[in-house]
């Protein structure tokens, strides 16, 4: 799960922002000489004296393989460090990048042929080719924990030519296409992977990218200019990446320049809203990317209370997002009505019901509470994800004051990562979750909620939907989801609202917000800049002169 959380990272949270930077500067910013540290959280930016330029975020780095990262961080830094077939540009354009035109499809949408570039190195100095990129696709189908980012589409890999790919395919697929740009499916070197065909390489990576690694620790990577790079240089001298877990440190060497750029994820929202406020003012430069994350509810489906599908209907309707929205974001985290993010095909049909309280009433009544008895409803939400936990103060406060007689929601923190270890495991009633498709296609959030291998009536005993934590499908809903991803224009925008309308309907899922990418850089840098995928350009990183 591509998440925006901050699971796993150094605790430090009794600790100021600036004195943990202060005891910690010496280990993850190698910074030169000359940019010191400033005095206090409210000192003036100092001046750049240095083109490599210093981003921070929250998190950490535990694994560097294709094959494994899953984290917004990792997927973020391996955009910089490898490259993919082709990519999305923030228009939304399909552009090619290790491929050298756009795939030719058969006339039974079964075969997928990719001419290759033939001026792309490796950072070891091996040569890109398709017999390289077959050897990373097979790779990731192998042994790849998000094998469920292809499915079983595409059946075989061949060489026909040195540049040319082929890809066979087990049914036609109209999100191949976007498949395509996935960060996962970013290509290894065969010879320095050889001896981890069938084993993750966590702390090394050797692709194609425009930056080379050159020191690896979880909450620190450096990274220069690859200067064999097939395709334009990065604007910068290089980069240092750094990690830290609490808000207050990350908001605070912002504010104080002590780094060049922060993204967004797991700010607390006073402190986003405090650097939206500044770049306002001039003082900050911001940049945003497409709106590809989605915050939303689980609901567990296959016990009582909530396999009961009028509790979780009532549970759609008590939720008042606007107020949401308000309190938690300042109108930062627009409401969702969809598991699609509107940017994408079929984004833009709203299925699940607005908040509405008597309706909510009305179906809490039928299903046999109000009137003496209340549902007392345990709500997870992730202890280390700061919007989180104001959702769900907000959420408990309106049921207080909109169906105090029929619901009450007890709220219990707990780290993500213990929650998505759990998940499977049916062991929330109802959590608090975000999903950041692995490419930009409704293909790749409808199928990890939605796919079932497996099912009992309305019950998914194996696939996606049971180890998203809802154990929920609907007949039909499979075979709908397919079809989806075989039709294209009109018929496939159809198929789309056939299925988010049964995903409605069945409410095992309830999507609360849409949570756009943002970056901060210093005045004395230009504007960030992200792509298609909702990542940060880093290569294009640089000073203003």
């Amino acid at each position: 799960m591509a998440s925006s959380d901050s699971s796993g990272v150094i605790n430090s949270s009794r600790m100021s922002g600036l004195a943990y930077l202060r005891r910690h500067l010496k280990h993850l910013l190698p910074l030169t000489a000359a940019l010191a540290l400033c005095v206090s959280q409210g000192a003036c930016q100092p001046g750049r004296r240095s083109d490599r330029i210093t981003v921070a975020s929250a998190g950490r780095i535990t694994s560097l393989d294709p094959a494994q990262a899953s984290t917004f961080g990792a997927l973020q830094l391996l955009s910089a460090l490898g490259d993919t077939l082709y990519k999305r540009t923030a228009q939304g354009e399909l552009k090619p990048a290790l491929a050298a035109a756009l795939p030719e499809i058969s006339d039974d949408g079964r075969t997928v042929t990719i001419p290759l570039r033939k001026d792309v190195l490796f950072h070891d100095g091996t040569r890109f080719d398709a017999e390289a990129m077959a050897f990373s696709l097979r790779r990731f189908l192998e042994i790849g924990t998000l094998n469920y980012v292809v499915g079983d589409r595409i059946t075989a890999v061949e060489t026909p030519d040195t540049y040319q790919l082929r890809l066979r395919l087990s049914r036609p697929s109209s999100s191949l296409e976007n498949l395509l740009t996935a960060t996962n499916l970013t290509p290894v070197s065969p010879k320095a992977y050889e001896d981890h065909q069938d084993r993750f390489l966590n702390d090394r990576f050797i692709g194609t990218g425009p930056y080379r690694l050159t020191s690896f620790r979880a909450v620190q990577q450096r990274l220069e200019p690859f200067k064999r790079y097939w395709g334009p240089l990065p604007s910068n001298a290089g980069l240092d990446l750094i990690y830290l877990s609490n808000s207050t440190a990350l908001f605070g060497a912002m504010r104080s320049g002590e780094v060049d750029v922060l993204l967004s994820d797991s700010i607390d929202e006073d402190q986003r809203l405090a650097l939206n406020r500044m770049a306002s003012e001039g003082r900050l430069r911001e940049g945003q990317g497409p709106a590809l994350v989605i915050g939303y509810i689980t609901l567990l489906s296959n016990t009582p209370p909530l396999q009961n599908p009028v509790l979780r209907q009532a549970l759609a309707l008590s939720l008042d997002r606007d107020l949401i929205n308000e309190r938690v974001s300042r109108g930062l985290r627009p409401p969702l009505l969809s598991l699609v993010p509107p940017g994408l095909p079929g984004g833009n049909i709203e299925p699940w019901p607005r908040h509405d309280a008597a309706r909510a009433r009305n179906l809490f009544i039928q299903a046999g509470y109000c009137n003496g008895r209340v549902l007392h409803l345990p709500f997870t939400y992730r202890s280390n994800v700061p919007a989180d936990r104001l959702m769900a103060l907000t959420w408990q406060a309106q049921i207080k004051r909109d169906l105090a007689d029929c619901l009450s929601l007890k709220l219990d923190g707990v780290e993500s990562t213990t929650v998505y270890r759990q998940l499977g495991e049916g062991a929330f009633q109802a959590v608090m979750l975000d999903w950041r498709g692995a490419y930009p296609d409704p293909e790749a959030y409808l199928a990890p909620l939605l796919s079932c291998r497996e099912s009992e009536g309305s019950v998914c005993k194996r696939g996606e939907a049971a180890i998203s934590g809802s154990f929920w499908t609907a007949p039909g809903l499979e075979q709908t989801l397919l079809q989806s991803d075989r039709s294209r224009g009109d018929d496939r925008l159809r198929d789309l609202e056939s299925v988010e309308r049964m995903a409605a309907a069945g409410a095992a899922y309830i999507p609360v917000w849409l949570v756009t990418p943002r970056a901060w850089s210093s005045t004395a840098l230009a504007t960030p800049e992200f792509d298609g995928n909702g990542q940060l350009l880093l290569a294009r990183l640089q000073g203003v002169r």
